[in-house]
């Protein structure tokens, strides 16, 4: 338990620097922006597409 949490950490850690260095996640082309008037919707589809590929993978590491 204390190595995952530890590599979770670390994983967060990263995603915090890759954000820092200027890669546009959540800003990603397939990024749903609609804006009428007053009223604006945001969906990240392409953002939840990779998260979730990438978590997959991840998780699938671990499971081995």
């Amino acid at each position: 338990m204390g190595k995952t949490l530890v590599l979770l950490g670390l994983g967060i850690a990263a995603l915090g620097l890759v954000i820092m260095l200027g890669v546009p996640l959540g800003r990603l082309p397939g990024d749903f922006y609609v804006r009428r008037g007053s009223f604006s919707f945001y969906f990240p589809l392409t953002t939840s597409f990779v998260l979730s590929v990438l978590l997959t993978i991840v998780l699938a590491f671990f499971r081995r």
